[in-house]
């Protein structure tokens, strides 16, 4: 969630705020410091101390992170302390001159940053000097400890796997709780500290050094599969690691020419997807897709081909790993022989929406019709959306035959059933039927829409009113279902003709949303739809509106302020 500087009041909850508020008036706002351009950080004290990081851009916060255990909201009241550090000149702020037990750092722009500091400082040092520090603090902390080993893992010449993993099983160990599970924020550190160990695989790779790259990726995936089992990871900062290891597997593939680092990396994908670790995920099919991609012996061919043969857990995993195997068969076995395996499986959908494309290309229609039909015939019942699919393919087949008919019989079809594709079935409607005919074939597609009873059919109604400037229409129907909301998606349509009685009908509406409902958010709702009438003209109306609920409920305090607003 990012948080413009200038209206931070108005993103975060109003509990967290106010605590957020307390933290900072009461000084446990510490050490606030610029330690690199537009990156701020701070040590907030409380039962324990916790240490909150943001980055500002632009006088927005992009980014932050605290080390406390809340997870019950985006932005915890640690964060929201240091924001206002951050503004308390803008809002005339005031704080309490805490005795901390640490030393309060000034925080500002007025100071030199941080990373100034230690740039002047490490001028002055000796070599000998930074490297007796790092060796102390490494020993002393492991997670600088892992980020100096990332930065400079380029230079290391010993290539293990194990070296790798070990690496990585300290970083989520010191991420994870007693219990076992990483949280919201352990896991945002935790795959910063990754995407470090992964950016050396880039440098790797960049350095021609595709055996270490690949050790990376292969500790990456299998040991942050494990982290990811056990961690609130709705950030996917998790994921994301195992994504860019798979991105830079794929990588390698394309560019590394030594045989065996591809072969190894063939056999991890191979290996991985037999073990069936990653499944239920897509980064399982994507494990084959790889294989697939670095298979160059006959027997590698035939290692995938029977990995593909196996049952997986969902229809759209198979249908993937069906594209696979028919891809690999393309390139091993020639044409020929996949298109007959496309065509022993037309349960796929993919590879149905190919025969009906080839058959087009073919002018083969009764083909590509009966392709199209059939589908209709296996989906319908159990996959109505992709029949849908089916049914709009017959239009494109009408389209290229010129076949009047049937497309309006498509068209009328998929409009009715609102089934939403690239066509705009209602002009292809208009431009097919007779203008002579037009406006009782709108009606009658109208009445079958308000005789089908769906949620959406007033959507759908309102767009055919809309289209035809029906606004007699159009009035007819808001008044048959009024909402506040319908009106005013309606209302620049209908203000022009039916301004009087549109302010009636939102004060008429108001007053029943108020008489069911109660709290500063639905009294702010109403006083915007009390703006809405007076923006119609009906100014005088609002005002009677504003009186009249002055009077019924002049013991809600928030409700007559918000009416103060208006």
């Amino acid at each position: 969630m990012q948080i413009p500087l200038d209206q931070f009041e108005q993103v975060i909850d109003e509990k967290i705020l106010q605590r957020g508020l307390t933290y900072f008036k009461k000084g446990h706002v510490q050490e606030l410091e610029e330690i690199s351009p537009n990156t701020y950080e701070a040590i907030v004290e409380g039962t324990e101390d916790y240490t909150v990081r943001l980055t500002v851009e632009n006088n927005v916060v992009t980014d932050y992170s605290c080390d406390c255990p809340y997870d019950l909201g985006p932005v915890c009241k640690h964060v929201a302390a240091v924001i206002f550090s951050l503004q308390e000149e803008d809002l005339g702020l005031t704080k309490k001159t805490a005795n901390s037990k640490k030393s309060t750092g000034s925080g500002t722009k007025k100071s030199k940053s941080v990373a100034t500091q230690i740039d002047e400082l490490m001028d002055k040092a000796s070599v000998d000097e930074l490297k007796e520090l790092i060796r102390t603090e490494a020993k002393k902390n492991a997670l600088f400890r892992n980020h100096v080993l990332s930065h400079l893992e380029h230079y290391n010449e010993n290539i293990s796997k194990d070296l790798y993993q070990k690496q990585l099983k300290a970083m989520i160990r010191s991420a994870t709780d007693r219990y076992g599970f990483i949280d919201w924020n352990k896991a945002r550190a935790l795959g910063r500290a990754v995407y470090e160990l992964l950016d050396s695989a880039k440098k790797q790779i960049d350095h021609g050094s595709f055996e270490k790259a690949a050790m990376v990726c292969f500790a990456v995936m299998e040991e942050m599969l494990e982290a990811f089992n056990g961690a609130d990871d709705s950030n996917g900062d998790i994921g994301g690691c195992i994504d860019e290891a798979t991105n830079l597997l794929d990588e390698m593939a394309a560019r590394c020419e030594s045989k065996t680092v591809r072969k190894q990396i063939f056999d991890f994908c191979a290996d991985e997807f037999e073990k069936g670790r990653f499944a239920g995920w897509d980064w399982h099919e994507g494990l084959l897709s790889s294989a697939a991609n670095l298979a160059e012996t006959d027997a590698d061919f035939d290692r995938v081909l029977a990995l593909a043969e196996k049952k997986q857990q969902s229809d759209w995993a198979n249908e993937r790993i069906q594209m696979i195997k028919y891809g690999l068969l393309v390139k091993k076995k020639g044409q020929d022989i996949a298109d007959k395996f496309l065509e022993q499986n037309m349960d796929n959908s993919r590879f149905r929406e190919m025969a009906i494309e080839r058959a087009l290309e073919q002018k083969n229609y009764a083909k590509a019709v009966k392709l199209a039909q059939d589908g209709v015939k296996t989906d319908m019942k159990d996959k109505p959306g992709l029949a849908k699919e089916w049914y709009d393919w017959l239009l494109k087949i009408a389209q290229e035959q010129n076949d009047t008919p049937r497309i309006i019989e498509y068209a009328r079809y998929l409009l009715i059933d609102n089934f939403r594709n690239e066509q705009d079935y209602f002009q292809v409607l208009k431009e097919h039927v007779k203008p002579e005919e037009w406006e009782a074939f709108v009606d009658g597609i109208v009445s079958e829409i308000k005789a089908k009873r769906r949620w959406y059919d007033t959507g759908l109604v309102g767009t055919i009113y809309i289209r035809e400037e029906k606004w007699d229409k159009l009035w007819e129907m808001v008044k048959e279902n009024p909402t506040l909301s319908t009106i005013e998606q309606y209302e620049s349509y209908l203000s022009k003709h039916y301004a009087g009685e549109m302010v009636d009908l939102y004060a008429s509406l108001i007053l029943d949303y108020l008489e069911r409902n109660m709290g500063r958010d639905h009294y702010q709702t109403a006083c915007r739809y009390i703006r809405r009438m007076i923006k119609l003209g009906g100014k005088a109306k609002a005002n009677n509106l504003i009186a009249q609920l002055r009077t019924l409920y002049a013991k809600r305090p928030a409700l007559m302020q918000e009416l103060d607003r208006v």
